[in-house]
């Protein structure tokens, strides 16, 4: 059985332009450079060359690695879960209870994590101490540094 990828809609739109831009623009990219590379004469001691081959062979597995991910997407349908509760796809707005401090993280699958656009993976031990909350609900999240203590102020999606 193949395990499926749950994945935002925005996610997919996302893989979908990356592979876009991978198959187009940057194999394309990639081919000039190697063609350039080529005039330079001997393959065998020619670094441009080598580098070319090794991108163009990075590219074409990210290629195959988002095809392969495409083909188990599952796309969450986010008006199917509840609104009132933190689920993929949800903006949480935090209380830390230790220091008062108000933090907002969005909940998102692992290929949409973004620490510093405040998107977090479902993986997460943050997020997996936030779902299923519900606004007004605490949560105590065990992390390596400690614990953490927050109260979830407000849940949109």
């Amino acid at each position: 059985m193949v395990d499926k990828v749950p994945m935002t809609r925005q996610g997919y739109d996302k893989l979908i332009k990356e592979l876009e831009h991978l198959k187009t623009v940057k194999r394309r990219e990639i081919a000039a450079d190697i063609a350039k590379a080529r005039a330079f004469g001997d393959l065998r001691e020619n670094a441009e060359y080598d580098a070319a081959k090794n991108s163009q062979a990075l590219n074409e597995k990210r290629i195959g690695d988002i095809e392969e991910k495409l083909g188990r997407v599952q796309i969450i349908d986010e008006a199917r879960i509840a609104g009132d509760q933190v689920f993929i796809g949800a903006t949480v707005r935090l209380k830390d209870l230790k220091d008062g401090e108000e933090l907002s993280y969005t909940i998102v699958t692992q290929d949409e994590a973004n620490f510093d656009e405040g998107k977090i993976s479902v993986t997460s031990p943050i997020a997996k101490g936030l779902l299923g909350l519900k606004e007004g609900d605490t949560a105590e999240i065990k992390i390596p540094a400690g614990v953490l203590r927050y109260k979830v102020l407000k849940i949109t999606r």
